[in-house]
């Protein structure tokens, strides 16, 4: 049976073990490879800044995990757990979803630019931060919309805040005076309950942050 369930996964990689981390997903153990196929899994990329590789894959097929799979996944874990700390995962660690607007999803991936950002919430600032995404959503209805935002999740563990959208290229245009006041309105108030890890908002700040890069994609 069909299904569409999109998964997240976080890892604090260990000082110089990016290349390894990848190393394991370009040569992918054959179980693995076969339980990806079984489970549909799609749109898989992995994402790396300031020592922290964040995965997002769409799982499209409805399959339950055998023991086998199951000891195959650990065995794959732990290869993970080499590189770095596993902080979240669909398994046995799964993050907390705080926001979706999934829209009209672009099976086209050149009518879409990804943005991938990350946050550290300040301490006690997870309940918060749901309360005013849940806003958001609230704010946009029932209603169907085709963008500018498309494929949009955002995930927490353990105060790290890790969000996944594909930005509608048709709806790329110059903000307008008060589209720009609102989005500095909304990133402010944001300030106030989390530390940006990656570097969306230093035009804001004048604070200066890495840029996440794409470093794995499902071919």
């Amino acid at each position: 049976m069909s299904i569409l369930k999109r998964e997240p996964f976080l890892v604090k990689l260990n000082n110089g073990a990016l290349d390894d981390f990848i190393a394991l997903f370009d040569n992918m153990p054959a179980d693995i490879s076969a339980l990806c196929e079984k489970r549909g899994v799609d749109n898989f990329s992995i994402w790396y800044v300031s020592g922290f590789a964040f995965g997002y894959y769409e799982i499209t097929k409805e399959y339950t995990l055998t023991d086998e799979d199951k000891a195959a996944l650990k065995a794959f874990g732990d290869a993970v757990s080499a590189c770095g700390e596993i902080l979240g995962n669909g398994f046995t660690q799964p993050m907390r979803l705080m926001y979706s607007d999934i829209g009209i999803v672009r099976e086209d991936k050149s009518l879409i630019r990804h943005r991938v950002f990350a946050t550290c919430l300040k301490p006690g600032c997870e309940e918060e931060y749901k309360r005013r995404h849940d806003e958001l959503a609230a704010s946009h209805g029932d209603t169907l919309r085709e963008g500018p935002d498309s494929n949009f999740t955002i995930w927490h563990t353990q105060r790290y805040i890790f969000g996944y959208c594909e930005l509608v290229r048709a709806f790329d245009h110059e903000k307008t005076e008060e589209e720009l006041a609102a989005t500095i309105a909304w990133e402010t108030r944001g300030l106030e309950i989390m530390d940006w890890i990656t570097d969306d908002v230093d035009w804001l700040t004048g604070e200066k942050h890495d840029s996440v890069k794409l470093v794995w994609a499902q071919k």
